[in-house]
């Protein structure tokens, strides 16, 4: 690894070095290409420097973008190639027919506008460089079409292609999640059993709303059945193999319950340079492909580095010459679902505004590998795609979707972000940005600042909670963008943070609420205390604070642990008392506080929640469980502080002999890392060519949970592993670039034979921030490799 005073160093000889030896290692690490791509108009130049960085020069800015196109191909191809396919409804001509019903889902929340529209209605220099990325994108394809030996190793185990892309893919694919929707579902399932109340167990609603049933929904009628085919669940891969028994997959409820980042901007007042600091650690899944690929992407009017979604033009976390950008998770309630009335005798007519409407329907003909065509009826509502339509009940559901309405793909939003010279060109760029999201800035001229980004739907009536009836009364009736979101610019406390808390200003308009699903503010509460108290904050400062590993929870538990216990709690008890609530990977409290919440939390669970809605209530909220704790009531029986520390008591005995049979008799070698091991596997490791082509990457584990600021989230019970958290990395000291760091995990290439396939495993696991090299000086003193491409 090479440190920063060496990297300064070798910057500073790089400058100093004669011209004809740079010229000579220059010709000796340089590799030239021929492409035959009629959408790259001059040479262009990639340096690549020892992290696995690409650093792209090119003679114009829509060059870059192809550029770009092509570097993500070259490390990530399979990667995007298997999303491509499966957002475009593509697998089952490669896969085989038990793919159909995946492709017709993708081709069901396919956009239904007009496509053209939709490309007129971006700016054509903006447009013309997300034709140059797929462009690159392609030109990749065709080379290692020609030279099977760059194939990565995927295609030759499964005797598939890569699939072409077209521009127009960019806006015809719009993925839907299920969103809140299985949360609507839900609060109407306990609302059938007249326990709506227990939905606060699972997720309290922030800010503070009133839960009510919507007028004429028949809760009792609800089913998961009604969210049809968005519970089709995982890709059949397994059918490929003699059983699938892949470890570790989540439900993505689960990972929703996670999902989270943090960000903070410091403003030049309160740092020890005089220079504002951003930084951003987004929290995504860990387990499979990384979900970043780091590039830089240089051409006149156009210089950013930073992490990019592959398969999607632009950085997303990074910075230009002028300023640094982040991102946390905003909650805005994109979603929901529609319960329509099918008539008696004709069930492709529903009502709506009081007449019978029929469903358009479309026939669509999926080709499949080695058989005929499958066909399938695509439905849809006023509202949206039909997802589940049932003419023997005289029911169908409907989901609208803000990533279905027009300007609802966001493919051009990156790019546009990243051709903004300033605060004011952003906000020009966010009309562009549908999905929900804290904006974070800093610029070369000590400006910081914070802007709530996405579209928010306007509902004729409702509150977006449960499903309602689809006969009109609840439709959407327009959007809001973010000029009707929140933002801040240099705030006068100096600093600026988020992390997925409710950070809706107080006084906030309680018609305007775009969401009740903030998360639990533990993260956040921990950066705001770090950084009021730190004057003259420092780069290490923000280094230091991403892999915080204090959890607010821990501490509140060993603040409420009692005074004494049975026999069979008392070494528990012992060990946690005065421990510091840090879930450092080689302490032993921290394992067992983890054995231990996950016992509290279940057997908290078995105590408030009656049986008949036990299938519905399956976690229990942190700060729910911390409040019953600290406050037992009537939930808990007749003597609650009685049952409390009955349950407490019981919890520690057995956390205890847990934690004796998983780490072994002797507390004193017990270490959270133990249990919280960070693997990673290939998606389709279930397919034995597979797995022994891409080993795993494994064998450290690692601190850290859900609630602490280095968030490492927990796999479901009985696994402890990492299943989450922040794959990439940033600290970046505004204007003095080359001094910022970086991390992307496990590294920037998914080809095993690849160095860059698992170098930043151990760097991760360890906390080594890596040099984030962008000046000319810098990048080409470390140049590890040089490739020019050449049009054809």
């Amino acid at each position: 690894m090479i440190d920063r005073r060496s990297l300064l160093l070798g910057s500073a000889a790089a400058l100093a070095f004669p011209t004809a030896a740079r010229a000579a290692e220059r010709s000796r690490l340089t590799r030239g290409r021929q492409l035959a791509a009629s959408a790259l108009t001059a040479p262009i130049e990639i340096i690549d420097d020892p992290y696995g960085v690409p650093h792209i020069r090119a003679g114009s800015i829509p060059d870059a973008f192809f550029g770009q196109g092509y570097v993500v191909a070259r490390d990530r191809l399979f990667q995007i190639d298997l999303s491509h396919r499966r957002e475009m409804g593509r697998l089952a001509e490669a896969f085989g027919p038990e793919f159909a019903p995946h492709d017709a889902v993708a081709r069901l929340f396919h956009y239904r506008g007009d496509l053209n529209k939709e490309l007129a209605s971006v700016a054509p220099h903006i447009v013309a460089c997300a034709r140059a990325y797929v462009a690159g994108i392609n030109a990749r394809i065709d080379e290692v079409m020609q030279d099977p030996a760059l194939l990565p190793l995927e295609y030759r185990i499964l005797g598939v292609t890569p699939l072409k892309w077209e521009l127009t893919d960019l806006v015809l694919a719009r993925t839907v999640s299920t969103g809140n929707m299985d949360d609507e579902v839900r609060r109407a399932r306990l609302a059938a059993l007249g326990l709506l109340e227990l939905d606060a167990v699972v997720a309290p609603l922030r800010p503070a709303w009133p839960l009510t049933v919507p007028e004429d929904l028949d809760p009792a009628a609800v089913t998961e059945a009604d969210l049809g085919v968005m519970r089709l669940g995982r890709l059949p891969f397994g059918t490929l193999v003699p059983k699938d028994d892949h470890p570790g997959a989540q439900t993505d409820a689960v990972e929703r319950g996670n999902a989270g980042s943090n960000a903070w901007t410091v403003g030049p007042s309160r740092t020890a340079t005089g220079r504002p600091i951003l930084a951003n650690d987004p929290h995504l899944g860990i387990g499979s492909y990384d979900p970043r690929h780091v590039a830089h992407l240089s051409a006149p009017g156009l210089d950013v580095i930073g992490g990019g979604a592959p398969g999607l033009p632009g950085i997303m976390q990074g910075h230009t010459d002028r300023f640094a950008f982040g991102r946390t998770n905003f909650h805005i309630d994109q979603e929901d679902l529609f319960v329509l009335e099918l008539h008696s005798e004709d069930p492709e007519r529903y009502r709506h505004n009081g007449a019978w409407k029929p469903f358009e329907r479309v026939e669509i003909a999926i080709p499949v590998k080695g058989a005929a065509p499958k066909t399938s009826t695509l439905r849809y509502a006023v509202q949206g795609p039909v997802v589940s339509h049932d003419p023997a009940k005289r029911r169908a559901t409907a989901v609208a979707a803000v990533e279905l309405q027009p300007g609802g793909s966001g493919a051009f939003a990156m790019i546009a972000i990243n051709l903004a010279r300033d605060w004011s060109g952003l906000r020009e760029a966010f009309r562009l940005h549908p999905s929900p999201t804290n904006f974070h800035y800093a610029d070369v001229n000590g400006n910081h600042g914070w802007q709530v980004i996405g579209f928010v739907p306007v509902r004729r009536k409702g509150d977006g909670l449960m499903p309602v009836p689809g006969d009109g009364r609840y439709d959407w009736i327009g959007m809001r963008d973010f000029r009707a979101l929140p933002s801040a610019f240099n705030p006068a406390k100096g600093w600026f943070a988020s992390a997925n808390q409710n950070n809706l200003p107080a006084d906030w308009p309680r018609d305007r609420i775009p969401a009740f699903s903030f998360r639990d503010p533990y993260r956040y509460d921990r950066i705001a205390s770090v950084l009021a108290s730190e004057p003259k904050h420092r780069l290490q400062d923000s280094v230091a604070l991403q892999h915080d590993t204090f959890s607010e929870p821990a501490r509140q538990l060993v603040a409420l642990l009692p005074a004494q216990g049975s026999a069979g709690a008392a070494p528990a008890l012992a060990m946690l008392r005065g421990w510091d609530a840090r879930l450092d990977g080689d302490s032993a409290p921290a394992a067992l506080y983890e054995i231990l919440w996950r016992e509290l939390g279940d057997r908290m669970l078995a105590a408030i929640v009656p049986e008949r809605a036990r299938a519905l209530v399956t976690e229990i909220a942190p700060s729910v469980l911390l409040g019953l704790l600290e406050h037992p009531d009537a939930r808990l029986g007749p003597n609650p502080a009685r049952a409390r520390d009955a349950l407490f008591d019981a919890a520690l005995a057995a956390a205890w002999n847990a934690a004796q049979k998983k780490l072994g008799p002797d507390p004193s070698k017990w270490r959270w890392a133990t249990l919280h091991q960070v693997r990673l596997t290939h998606p389709l490791s279930r397919i034995p060519a597979i797995a022994a082509a891409f080993p795993a990457i494994e064998g450290e584990g690692s601190g850290g949970d859900s609630y602490t600021v280095m968030a490492r989230w927990l796999r479901e019970a009985p696994n402890w592993h990492v299943s989450g958290g922040a794959s990439y990395r940033q600290v970046i000291d505004v204007g003095a670039w080359d001094n910022s760091l970086m991390l992307n995990f496990p590294g920037q290439s998914n080809d095993p034979r690849s160095q860059h396939y698992r170098d930043q495993y151990l760097p991760w696991i360890r906390g080594e921030m890596q040099p984030m090299l962008f000046s000319r000086a810098a990048v080409d003193a470390h140049a590890a490799a040089r490739t020019v491409l050449h049009p054809k």
